[in-house]
C-alpha cells in the first residue's frame, strides 16, 4: 500500500543534522548586568575577548528609558530634563530683539523690490 507522501514526513526541507558543526563556532561570552534607579536589572552579553574599557559603564534601560549602570547600589541617576524648546525659542536665544526686527525689516523691503510694490519714504 503507497501512501503517497514525502519519504521525510514531519521534516521541513533542507533540515539536517543539529549541531556545532553545522551552525558554527559558538563565541566566548561575559555576562554584564546593568540597573536603573527602579531597580530593574538589564542584561547584557559581550565577546569574552572585548577589553574591558570597551564594555559601556551606562545603557538606557529597555524597561524604563532610564540610564543604567554596573554599580546595584548607586545607579546612574536622571540627568536634568529640558523642557521641550521650540524653532522659536532657539532663534530668540541667538538674537535680540533689535536684530530681529532689523532683520525682518531687510527681508521685507527684499520681498517687496522683488514684487515691484516697495513703500515710498
Amino acid at each position: 500500500m503507497a501512501s503517497g507522501g514525502s519519504a521525510i514526513r514531519g521534516s521541513r526541507v533542507g533540515a539536517g543534522p543539529m549541531g556545532e558543526q553545522d551552525r558554527g563556532y559558538h563565541a566566548e561570552r561575559v555576562q554584564v548586568s546593568y540597573w536603573d534607579e527602579l531597580g530593574n536589572e538589564t542584561v547584557r552579553h559581550f565577546a569574552a575577548n572585548l577589553p574591558e574599557d570597551e564594555i559601556p559603564l551606562t545603557i538606557d534601560s529597555p524597561q524604563s528609558g532610564l540610564p543604567a549602570g554596573r554599580d546595584k547600589d548607586n545607579p546612574p541617576s536622571v540627568a536634568k530634563l529640558e523642557p521641550y524648546k521650540t524653532h522659536l525659542a532657539y532663534v530668540k536665544e541667538r538674537r535680540t530683539e533689535e536684530e530681529a526686527e532689523s532683520l525682518l525689516g531687510d527681508a521685507l523691503s527684499q520681498l517687496r523690490a522683488r514684487r515691484g510694490s516697495a513703500p515710498s519714504n
